[in-house]
């Protein structure tokens, strides 16, 4: 389900990704997943991935534009299925972080969420990223499952997914 909302936050107006947002995306999205080379080889994405991701209906991608006119400061990706949301690849500019964009793109991924009418949304965080649960958890997140690695070819270490998930409240 696609909706056509935007939502502003902290200053910050987030928005729907088009296809010439790509090379942002994926510069942003490699450049914050950087602090995974520790267990994973290689890059998070590749303009085919973002491209082919964009090419389905029940997935957005929500963007915050940078200070410099093409350049874009963070970025998520959410689907919806069913009564179900999730997210993933939450990247802020690494200059940029520590700023509220994390936040940012938090409130318009449940404003999201709520518009399709999902009851609930979800990410999947690696187990290794020790940092991430604490982040998720104070905005109401709590873990729920775990899954495996989705490639386990890229890891240099034994690592799995926490699935973390909110209930979400009307507007």
């Amino acid at each position: 389900m696609k909706v056509n909302s935007l939502t502003m936050t902290i200053g910050r107006v987030t928005r729907y990704a088009i296809e010439a947002d790509i090379p942002e995306i994926v510069r942003i999205i490699n450049s914050a997943f950087r602090v995974e080379d520790f267990f994973v080889n290689g890059d998070r994405t590749n303009a085919a991935d973002i491209a082919a991701r964009m090419a389905d209906p029940h997935v957005r991608f929500l963007v915050v534009d940078g200070d410099e006119s093409g350049a874009l400061a963070a970025a998520v990706v959410v689907d919806v299925h069913d009564s179900r949301g999730h997210f993933a690849m939450l990247s802020v500019d690494p200059p940029l972080q520590g700023r509220g964009l994390a936040r940012v793109l938090m409130n318009a991924i449940e404003d999201h969420c709520r518009a399709a009418r999902c009851d609930t949304v979800e990410i999947e965080v690696v187990n290794l990223r020790e940092e991430l649960p604490a982040f998720y958890d104070a905005m109401g997140y709590i873990p729920s499952d775990t899954a495996p690695f989705p490639d386990k070819s890229k890891l240099s270490r034994d690592a799995h997914m926490v699935r973390m998930t909110k209930r979400l409240g009307e507007l």
